[in-house]
């Protein structure tokens, strides 16, 4: 997994666990650190996998044989995993996705490919959010979005602090999800935070 602006190939990779182990006063020859490098790297290209998908690209194909529905569509529970790009410690949450269409419409499937698209890349929560909303609204062109994201974060659970059954939620909402309370209303309230926890 290497970017073209950052050519590293996997050895080096492998080399870098090692070092790591080692900092951390391990021994990564003996047994069972052995192939650690190799496991760690290739969990690093499944967990950042999003640096080479097309979010957008997701969201291009679209049906407008709806019979001109165009009330709220709103994918609830979009379960996904980051990394938090301060300590890459893990951020595991929920996304819930909600938009008015214009014209058209997705494939729900596509809604769930983009959070992940954007969550397998290292994150801070806010700019997740904001970078699904974005998305959204620059390929579909809908009347609005509203993203809502709730995630537990690693990196205050199981260092610094250490506060566990802390949840944080962000939420970034465009179009009528910002302009209109009642819209944006009917979005919080299909989501229900508070009744399903």
């Amino acid at each position: 997994m290497s970017q073209p602006d950052s050519p590293v190939t996997r050895e080096q990779a492998e080399d870098a666990v090692r070092t790591l182990l080692r900092w951390a006063g391990d021994d990564p020859t003996r047994e069972g650190l052995l192939d650690t490098p190799k496991r760690v790297v290739k969990a690093y290209s499944d967990w950042f996998s999003g640096y080479s998908e097309d979010a957008e690209g997701f969201l291009r194909r679209t049906f407008e044989e709806v019979e001109g529905y165009d009330e709220m569509i709103i994918l609830r529970d979009i379960a996904f995993e980051s990394h938090c790009e301060h300590h890459m410690a893990p951020i595991i949450g929920r996304a819930h996705v909600g938009y008015l269409p214009t014209n058209k419409v997705v494939g729900i499937s596509k809604l769930a490919r983009v959070v992940e698209a954007f969550a397998r890349r290292f994150q801070v929560q806010e700019k997740l959010t904001a970078q699904i909303a974005h998305c959204i609204d620059d390929v579909l062109k809908p009347r609005g979005v509203g993203v809502v994201i709730e995630a537990a974060h690693e990196c205050m659970t199981t260092r610094g602090v250490h506060k566990r059954g802390v949840s944080m939620v962000t939420s970034q909402m465009l179009g009528s999800f910002r302009d209109d309370p009642s819209t944006r209303n009917e979005f919080l309230a299909f989501i229900d935070l508070r009744g399903r926890r």
